[in-house]
């Protein structure tokens, strides 16, 4: 094996490598996207009873969808503004608190999208499973 062969060889090997090595943030970027819709959801679900914003985070982190509050703020006022949710404010322990929870609309949505779960959950185990 002549030294040509054998750096030839090692170069093939790394390119190869190169070409399969998944770009580090794509992993975090996908998984990320993934959990967008499911936290929508998780959300929803959670305000069937009502909760100020603390309180739902703690609630969605001990059922393993932690959540940051840059995301979770927007994403309650956005579900509010499209009706889903109805919130107010309260002092609770002299501090001012905005309790959410589900609207009318806000349930019939949950239902809906549940169902939609459900049937999306089937089809990917589906899928997945052959």
């Amino acid at each position: 094996m002549t030294f040509y062969t054998v750096c030839h060889t090692v170069y093939a090997i790394q390119w190869v490598l190169h070409s399969m090595t998944i770009e580090p943030n794509l992993v975090e970027n996908l998984r990320l996207e993934l959990r967008r819709g499911s936290l929508i959801l998780a959300v929803l679900a959670q305000l069937r009873s009502e909760q100020y914003g603390y309180t739902l985070r703690k609630a969605l982190a001990e059922h393993g969808m932690a959540i940051d509050e840059g995301t979770l703020y927007p994403l309650l006022r956005r579900l509010e503004s499209q009706g889903l949710l109805v919130s107010e404010w309260r002092e609770e322990n002299k501090r001012n608190k905005r309790f959410y929870l589900l609207s009318a609309d806000g349930k019939v949505m949950l239902k809906q999208l549940l169902v939609e779960w459900k049937s999306i959950d089937s089809s990917l185990n589906g899928i997945v499973r052959r």
